[in-house]
């Protein structure tokens, strides 16, 4: 599969009345969380640190249904401005996407740098409660809602090289179920986990040796942003409108064979 380039507003299906959020998402899993919000008629803000990618990611989105807010996740100042200018561009905020995400050490937890530790924490983690707060306080205590935290299969097992990234993500799926208890009934709170996807983002997990990572997987392959995009939209949708709290497992197979298989 290949990520679709073909701006949304040329073949733009009626518009759905909501708004989402989606942080992280000039590209990859991001991308294809706002492609599948805006393929169903939600006006969308995505977020990013690369000014120049971010505006790439509108113009192939569609400027008419999309807008794009520049900055640091972990950046409280950002935060609020992302949720200020949905607000203001829309009139609403019916769904937030937490995808905004980092990995930037390999190597065991014993010897690793507390501030990259606190880095990670802060990008992964804080970052999404504080998005959470804001998108709440601007809209979704009064309005209702849901949002979707992007957390990952390493934060279900242990994650040999990348600990730092599987603690943060662990606390991304408690910071769900806590989020879910304490917003409901307005409000459903929902996380993703998926394994390997193909993106930028995971690219050292397989360049060079895909055949060899993706043997592991029963489906045989290893995950597209797509396969994120579709099942995030599910979550944030109406359909999806008994669930709050759960953590879905995206993972084409691969926890299956976890006892040897």
């Amino acid at each position: 599969m290949t990520q679709n380039t073909t701006p949304a507003s040329a073949s733009a299906p009626a518009d759905s009345g909501r708004a989402a959020l989606v942080t992280g998402a000039s590209r990859g899993i991001g991308y294809a969380i706002a492609q599948a919000l805006v393929a169903r008629g939600d006006r969308v803000c995505i977020t990013g640190r690369n000014e120049d990618a971010l505006k790439e990611a509108v113009e192939r989105l569609g400027p008419d249904r999309v807008i794009g807010v520049a900055g640091k996740a972990h950046d409280e100042a950002h935060q609020a401005a992302a949720v200020e200018r949905t607000m203001e561009a829309f009139g609403r905020l019916d769904y937030l996407a937490n995808n905004a995400g980092t990995n930037p050490v390999y190597g065991l937890l014993a010897d690793l740098d507390l501030g990259v530790a606190r880095k990670v924490y802060e990008t992964n983690v804080i970052s999404a409660l504080g998005f959470a707060q804001q998108t709440w306080k601007a809209w979704q205590k009064e309005h209702g809602g849901a949002i979707l935290n992007v957390a990952s299969i390493a934060g279900l097992a242990p994650s040999p090289f990348i600990g730092a990234y599987g603690v943060s993500k662990a606390a991304l799926v408690n910071l769900t179920v806590q989020l879910a208890a304490e917003m409901a009934p307005g409000v459903r709170v929902n996380s993703l986990a998926p394994a390997v996807v193909k993106t930028k983002f995971a690219a050292a997990l397989y360049e060079g040796r895909e055949e060899e990572a993706a043997a592991g997987y029963p489906l045989g392959r290893l995950g597209e942003p797509e396969d994120i995009g579709g099942a995030a939209a599910f979550l944030l949708g109406e359909q999806a409108g008994w669930i709050t709290g759960q953590n879905l497992v995206i993972d084409g197979g691969l926890f299956l064979r976890a006892g040897g298989a």
